[in-house]
């Protein structure tokens, strides 16, 4: 079946109050991103019939239509075409949309931002390291060995992966420096500067410091001793996200205060060297041991529910996260995945995350057989391999959303599976593709289990919704 864009695009027009209430708009992978300057004229019902539309949906300030991956690109050249807007960022749009923010939605949003930039490259960085894993797991292809101990020329391969897969956790704070100096207004090349200052070889690696500060093997946390006023730690923040996060923001501050008051002939000689100096000092002194206590304590509690009542905390959060996805808070959890990474070698946040993503697919897929309406058919099977692959919003806004029940049906088995990988103690090795390929990721011991969580995700919603069908009038959206 073709498709009209140009079409699609006068209709999303007409139902959003036309091109006098677009303050700017822009797109993601699948979503259209309109701020409006009046959100009441936008007629949401009539939005949801619109070809191509499968959801939309107001969050953070920034009114959101979901229309799925490629078409959305098609769609918003469309309507930059009629309206002759100029064409904006999502930065842009949620800088508008940010005006309507409570404080809980800005931090959200600023997690958001910075985060989202450099997702890739944790991904790819997760990926790796799940295959690195794989080649050096014993017992998971053969008895007692690996698969470097079967095929000895494999070491340099697994050498070559290791090292590619650690670039990005290594350098994190620079990756982070960048993104969060950008969306804070400072300059990248000075985030980037400072977040490889906190990683520099010639301070104590982060990996070590638990051993220095107890004294293990002799020893000992090395000092920058400051003209004998003072002594800072000689250490590094290696796997770290709150230290680069706040020092990003405090640099940021400082060289938007000094290009306002130093005169432009000699902007290039002070503002940098300052900005570096006074941040460099107040990261390494203060904000990062600061930062560092505050993320211990809060992954220590997050493992503190977990081990207390694992069960009460995995059908919560198995329960929760897709309608997080909805409110955008779930970008948060990039944060905490990885300090669980580095502070205990694996997170057990991102395999039920991927659970939940399968389980959202599951119910689209269930969907696309029952249904009789081809062009409900063809959504769903689309939005389920998406779902299958990481990205839900075809899925979840598409597909279960406007018919309630497999939402219910993808929220239940999500839950489910979550409750079992979390008692069997699944932990995942980094970051991947929150779907099926998710397996790749998982700490080799307990690939096994995750894939019976991972049938559990796919068969739960898939028959719940199958029985909610025939309890309720298919396609129901009231």
């Amino acid at each position: 079946m073709s498709k009209n864009y140009r079409d699609t695009a006068i209709q999303i027009l007409e139902h959003i109050g036309g091109k006098d209430n677009i303050e700017q708009a822009a797109h993601c992978v699948t979503r259209l991103r309109i701020a409006l300057k009046d959100e009441t004229q936008v007629h949401t019902d009539q939005l949801l019939n619109v070809p191509l539309v499968k959801g939309a949906f107001h969050n953070a300030g920034v009114f959101q239509i979901v229309i799925g991956p490629v078409d959305v690109d098609r769609v918003y050249a469309e309507m930059i075409e009629l309206t002759q807007m100029e064409k904006a960022t999502i930065a842009d749009v949620k800088t508008s949309g940010s005006k309507k923010l409570n404080p809980m939605q800005k931090l959200v949003k600023i997690f958001s931002d910075v985060f989202m930039p450099i997702l890739p490259a944790i991904i790819t960085a997760g990926l790796l390291m799940g295959l690195n894993n794989l080649i050096g797991a014993k017992d998971l292809f053969y008895a007692g060995k690996t698969l470097l101990e079967v095929y000895p020329n494999l070491d340099g391969l697994w050498a070559l992966i290791n090292m590619m897969a650690n670039t990005s956790f290594v350098f994190l704070p620079a990756l982070v420096g960048w993104s969060a100096t950008k969306r804070f207004g400072g300059s990248e090349i000075l985030g980037i500067v400072l977040g490889l200052m906190l990683v520099h070889p010639d301070l104590l690696n982060a990996w070590n410091y638990g051993q220095a500060a107890s004294g293990i093997g002799g020893q000992s946390i090395p000092y920058f001793d400051i003209l004998g006023l003072f002594s800072i730690e000689k250490v590094g923040y290696q796997g770290q996200i709150l230290p680069i996060l706040v020092a990003a923001f405090v640099l940021s501050k400082i060289e938007l205060w000094l290009r306002k008051r130093v005169h432009s002939s000699i902007q290039l000689l002070v503002v940098p060297i300052t900005s570096i100096v006074v941040t460099g000092v107040l990261a390494l002194g203060i904000i990062g041991p600061v930062t560092r206590l505050l993320g211990n304590y809060i992954t220590d509690g997050i493992v503190f529910i977990f081990d207390v009542a694992p069960a009460l905390g995995a059908v919560i959060f198995g329960a929760l996260y897709a309608p997080l996805v909805i409110t955008g808070m779930h970008h948060m959890f990039i944060a905490i995945d990885l300090q669980l990474i580095a502070q205990t070698g694996g997170t057990f946040i991102w395999p039920m995350i991927a659970l939940s993503n399968i389980a959202q697919g599951s119910a689209a897929l269930a969907v696309f057989w029952i249904t009789k309406q081809q062009n409900e058919k063809s959504m769903a099977s689309t939005a389920a391999v998406s779902a299958y692959f990481g990205i839900t919003e075809p899925a979840m806004f598409g597909v279960n959303l406007r018919n309630k029940f497999p939402f219910y049906a993808a929220i239940i088995g999500s839950a489910l599976a979550a409750i079992f990988i979390t008692l069997s103690g699944v932990l995942a090795a980094g970051v991947g593709i929150g779907g099926l390929p998710g397996f790749i990721s998982i700490i080799p011991k307990f690939i096994p289990t995750f894939l019976i969580g991972m049938v559990i995700a796919i068969v739960v919603p898939i028959v719940l919704t199958y029985l909610f069908s025939k309890s309720k009038k298919f396609g129901n959206r009231e």
